[in-house]
This record gives structure tokens, sequence and C-alpha cells, in this order.
């Protein structure tokens, strides 16, 4: 058995290795995508988008009300779950004999992570001694960033195989944490979440985001006069204005209106959701165009997105030492607009021979050191001028809007490109979406500013995508000082 002094770090471990087993899929998945539609015979780029798509809308509807589940009924008892949900899905993903079977599968895993994710956090806070707190959160968080580097590497290594692999990888490495969090990981829960959260809400927020990806996706192919996009735009409205319906008439709502009235929370929220359409939509299009129109292999397409993600914590660190002189949203402001010349840069001198480091690898790392300015500063200042006990919430919100601008990315990937035939369509289509996507990139740089808090957030500890906190806000999840 495990003394007092060894529990927070084996909590610690087991529920950072959960988290990057559910960061991680989100990545490697983009480098499948070409053998996933090839296994599928007559699947298209639509089609296989929902992949991701259906993902992206199913966590960010479920991981503020699952948070509170968790919250109330119990922590570990909300981690296993998830973490048993999660490793069963990836398993029917593996085995999926159509691509629908897998997005249903992939809807599935959604459910799983939306509930481990605040789970997991939860318990490290309440495990982790009060002058350790700060630092278990940091190294919770920083697993997102790990599996944001490698998991393109380790997708292309595992698709090599089968794009199954993906999939299966998560079978042993669940079965482990599941038993070592049965032993090992204490009970808690938060005693003063006391109402069910608003389900229905979710749900409604769900269909709406998934109405408007439909539309985009399939606009291009009905027409975007055509009844059925029609239908999805109605759909999308009604779902919205039931959503906030719910959300003003329910006492534990998704997104509590008052929060929304908080100037730089609303900002961040808008920044968060407009940074991140096109921050998803560049990995998607620069996958595609090395493997569709290079012909590199999974394993090789792998290897050459890692440098971007490598760029992000070197930039961070950049951007924390000028945040004594620049204003958060001017951080975030010079990360977008470095994300839009990456983009720019990108599409100028990318050709039909593959030329990685002259032609596509300058605009990448470019778009990498964006991403360092932007992302970090958009998790750490978003909930400053928040109370206290409204922080986790207020965070879990924020990173419900940068998976609501994933599916949005992914959407406008698709609709973007369509089905060129032949080099010159397709060099046509992929600079349309390399142009849409700077676009997305210069109009957040725009709202940015707007973001900024009144007080600086000071020591801020973040993390992927259920929670944020400073210390001083650590106990509004039910953990004493």
């Amino acid at each position: 058995m495990l003394n007092q002094s060894q529990r927070p770090s084996v909590v610690l471990a087991i529920a950072s290795l959960a988290a990057f087993m559910a960061s991680l899929d989100v990545f490697i998945v983009n480098v499948a995508f070409d053998d996933i539609a090839a296994d599928f015979s007559g699947t298209t780029l639509a089609q296989v988008s929902w992949v991701l798509s259906a993902y992206a809308i199913v966590y960010a509807a479920l991981l503020v009300p699952a948070g509170r589940i968790a919250d109330r009924y119990g922590r570990k008892g909300g981690f296993l779950a998830g973490l048993a949900i999660f490793t069963a899905a990836s398993v029917a993903c593996a085995a999926s004999g159509g691509v629908w079977w897998l997005v249903a599968f992939r809807i599935l895993q959604a459910v799983g992570a939306a509930v481990l994710t605040p789970a997991s956090l939860g318990l490290v806070v309440a495990a982790a001694p009060l002058e350790q707190r700060v630092r278990s959160v940091r190294i919770w968080a920083a697993t997102g960033a790990v599996a944001a580097a490698l998991g393109p590497a380790i997708g292309g290594l595992l698709v090599e195989a089968s794009w199954r692999w993906v999939f299966l990888v998560n079978l042993p490495v669940g079965v482990a944490a599941l038993v070592a969090a049965a032993i090992w990981v204490p009970r808690s829960k938060d005693a003063s979440v006391t109402r069910l959260p608003d389900v229905l809400g979710a749900v409604l927020l769900a269909v709406a985001i998934g109405a408007l990806t439909l539309g985009l996706v399939k606009g291009p192919d009905w027409g975007w006069t055509a009844g059925r996009t029609d239908a999805a735009w109605l759909v999308t409205v009604a779902g919205l204005a039931g959503f906030v319906l719910s959300s003003a008439r329910h006492p534990a709502p998704v997104i509590a209106p008052a929060l929304l009235r908080v100037r730089a929370f609303a900002w961040a929220n808008v920044t968060a959701l407009l940074f991140s359409v096109p921050f998803a939509a560049a990995l998607l299009t620069t996958v595609l165009w090395m493997q569709e129109v290079w012909g590199y292999s999974a394993i090789e397409t792998g290897f050459a997105v890692a440098p971007g993600p490598l760029m992000v914590p070197l930039f961070a660190a950049v951007a924390h030492r000028l945040s004594r002189r620049i204003p958060v949203g001017g951080l975030v402001s010079i990360g977008c607009l470095l994300f839009a010349v990456g983009s720019v840069v990108t599409l100028v001198r990318v050709g039909q021979h593959p030329d990685y480091a002259g032609e596509l690898l300058p605009g990448w790392l470019i778009g990498g050191a964006g991403v360092g300015f932007a992302l970090p500063a958009i998790l750490s200042s978003a909930t400053a001028d928040l109370p206290a006990a409204q922080a986790a919430t207020g965070s879990a919100v924020v990173n419900m809007s940068r998976q609501i601008g994933t599916a949005l990315g992914v959407s406008l990937v698709v609709a973007v490109l369509g089905t060129p035939v032949g080099y010159a369509a397709a060099h046509t289509a992929f600079r349309h979406a390399w142009i849409a996507l700077a676009a997305v990139a210069v109009l957040g740089a725009l709202v940015a500013p707007a973001m900024t808090p009144r007080t600086q957030p000071a020591a801020t500890v973040t993390g992927p995508p259920g929670e944020l906190r400073t210390p001083s806000q650590l106990p509004s999840i039910g953990v004493s000082k």
C-alpha cells in the first residue's frame, strides 16, 4: 500500500496518463485521415471530417455538465467511468466497419473524454498538498502540450501498420490506468455542488453546432440556397435560441448569463473560438496537402508536422517575458497575426513538387510561434476578472469555445477544398483554404485587445481542456487551503 507522502505523486501520474491519452487521440487522428478514407471505399473528405468534428462538438457540449456531475457524485467514480467509456469506445473505433460507425464511436469517445478530463484534474488538486498544488497542476497541464508535439509523429508510426492502431493503442494504456486508479486513487467530491447541470442546454448546443457544421460541410454539394442547407441553418438558429432560453431558466446552466456580462471573459471566448478555427484548419490542411498533393506517407507527414507544435513552448516563454510590458490582448493579437503570416507564407511558397524545408516548413514554424503567443495567453487571462467561485466553470467554458472553433475549422476546410481534380484545381482550392484561415486569424487579432482583463493574472495555472485557475482560486473546486 502507498503511504500518505506517495499518494499525490501516484494520483498525478495516473491522472496525467489518462489526460495524455485523451489529448493524444485528438492530434493523431489527423494523420490517419487519408488511410481511413482509402480503407472505406467511396468515402469522401466531407464524411471523414465528421470523425474529427463529431468528437469536438460532443466534447464541447458535455465538458461543463460532466465536470459538475463528477464534482457532485464523486471525481474518482467519474474518472473511472469516463476512462472506461473512452477505452471501450477506442476499441470499437478500431473495429468499425464503416465511416459512420467510426463517427458514432468517436461520439462515445468524446463522452468519455468529457467526463474523465475535469475529474482527473479535480483528483490531482484534491490529492496534492497545498504547497505542491500549483506544480502538480502544471505537470498535468503539460501533458496536453506533449500530446500535441508527439501526436502527429506517433500517429504516423501507428498508421504505417494500420489506421486502426491509432485507436487500439488506447486499450493497454486505458486498462492500466483503470486498474491503477481503482487501487490507488482516493475518493473526492465537491460538497458545494448540489444542483444537477443543464443537460438539455448541453444537448441543444450540440445540436446547434452540429447543424452549423453540417451546413458548412454539405453546402458545396447541396447548394448554399438549397432546402436542405436552409434547414441546417434553421436548426442552428433554433438550437442556439433553445440553448439561450435553457441557460436563462436553469439554476445550473452550461454558461451562466452573468459570466458573459464580464467583458474580458466574453471577448476571451470570442477570441478563443476565432483562433481555434484556423488552428484546427491549418493542421488538417497541411496534413492533406502533404499526403494528397505531395504523396507523403503517414509517417513522413507525422514527423513533418511535429516542428510546429515544438515552437509553442518556446514562444510561450517569450510571450510570458513580454507580458510585463504588453497587455495580454496585445500578445494574443501578435500570435493571431503571426499565424496569419505563416498561412500566407505557406500559400505563396508551396508548389507541386515536394520541398518541405524550402516551401512548407517556414510558414509552419511561424504559425507555431503564433500559437505560442496566443493560446497560453488566452487560457491564462480568460478568468482573471471572474470571482474565484466561478473560475472553474469559466475556464471550462473557454475550452468549450475552443472545441467549437475546432469543429468549425474542420468544416471550413472541407467546404473550401471540395473535391478538386488535378493539381491546378487542388492548388487553387488549398490556396483558398489558407487565405480563409488567415482571414479568420486576422479577425481574431482585431478582437483580441478587448479580452485584456482589468487585472493581469499572476502565476496562472492552465490545463486543457477542463480547468484553469490561479493558486488563489483553487478552493473554488472544493479543496480547502
